[in-house]
């Protein structure tokens, strides 16, 4: 295993992720999966997933690349995060044993999305961060099939596996949880400052299309300044053109007494992106035409207009706006 120091006692450290846990022989990391077996690092869930799905690509969410081409997804256990509100905590806080699971190496998954002509392959449901090696190996494969990938990520990484993650990856949304290190050691058990530094290497250094999204939990990191922050970090250090997704939490695992998020609170991050100048914002899981649609960062038109994660109408001729032939920015 290539990310990893090996230490005195038969400890070794996993440095995948800036936890960098330090376990013994026989001991798994925080995230259950990953574990030191003779002084060597082994993912126990690789070629296993909880089952393949068939999506629409904008469930992922990602509107920005291959608007309407279906993408086949899955995941496996575990996390390297420990958010309390997680809406998949069934699988990420499992530890059931994963040759329980689905066998599905990595050619396998390459000869499924071709057979249901699947245009990506999406690493998701819990964080492929911690699934590292199965994730590079189908990807690889996709690769040479001319399939893309895609990964969903809190991008909880370190800065030398996220090089080689972000090489082999053609499109990912970010799981930007909030804006304050004080929500992030509460609620997710974890660091910001690594999440950013994660995101402006994906932007800035990589190919990889990146789309973000930050699920608003009323009274935790949904302030008007702490929405504010983030919109003005993402404009200074990304630029106006990565898309935004504000979606809605619901009441799971130790959130479970918290009241699920309305419209209202995602409207008014909706709006305060838009005042401080990111061109593609967008509300999530509670369907709204006027805050899911795409509009042109020229013209102001229209250009992909959606009902949940469906397409209504379609303005884009390859790139450019039918309008006034601006370029919009993704993957179409």
């Amino acid at each position: 295993m290539k990310y990893q120091n090996i230490l005195q006692n038969g400890k070794v450290q996993c440095t995948i992720c800036p936890r960098n846990c330090i376990l013994s022989d026989g001991q798994e990391g925080f995230c259950h999966v990953r574990k030191n077996i003779n002084q060597n690092i082994e993912l126990l869930t690789y070629g296993y997933n909880t089952g393949l799905a068939i999506d629409p690509v904008e469930k992922k969410p990602l509107y920005h690349f291959y608007p309407s081409s279906p993408i086949l997804s899955f995941g496996t256990l575990g996390c390297n995060m420990g958010c309390l509100f997680c809406q998949n905590w069934d699988i990420s806080k499992s530890k059931a044993n994963p040759q329980n699971l689905n066998k599905t190496p990595p050619q396998e998954v390459v000869d499924i999305a071709k057979k249901y002509k699947c245009k990506s392959v999406a690493f998701t449901y819990n964080d492929p961060i911690i699934f590292f090696e199965y994730a590079i190996d189908t990807a690889k494969l996709c690769r040479e099939n001319n399939i893309k990938t895609v990964v969903v990520t809190s991008g909880f990484i370190n800065e030398e596996p996220a090089k080689e993650f972000f090489e082999y990856m053609d499109g990912a949304n970010i799981d930007l949880k909030g804006f304050s290190q004080r929500f992030y050691g509460k609620n997710c058990l974890a660091k910001l400052q690594p999440v950013l530094d994660t995101i402006k290497y994906a932007v800035n250094e990589t190919n990889c299309h990146i789309e973000l999204t930050t699920m608003l939990i009323e009274g935790e990191n949904d302030s008007s300044e702490e929405i504010q922050a983030e919109c003005e970090w993402i404009l200074e250090n990304l630029g106006d053109n990565v898309p935004i997704h504000f979606s809605a939490f619901f009441p799971h695992f130790k959130f479970e007494d918290r009241k699920a998020t309305s419209f209202e609170a995602l409207i008014k991050a909706y709006n305060i992106a838009k005042t401080v100048g990111l061109k593609y914002v967008y509300t999530g899981n509670l369907s709204n035409i006027e805050t899911s649609t795409t509009y042109c960062k020229n013209c102001g038109e229209p250009i992909i207009i959606r009902s949940g994660y469906q397409i209504l109408e379609y303005h884009l001729e390859n790139s450019e706006c039918e309008y006034c032939s601006a370029i919009c920015d993704g993957r179409f």
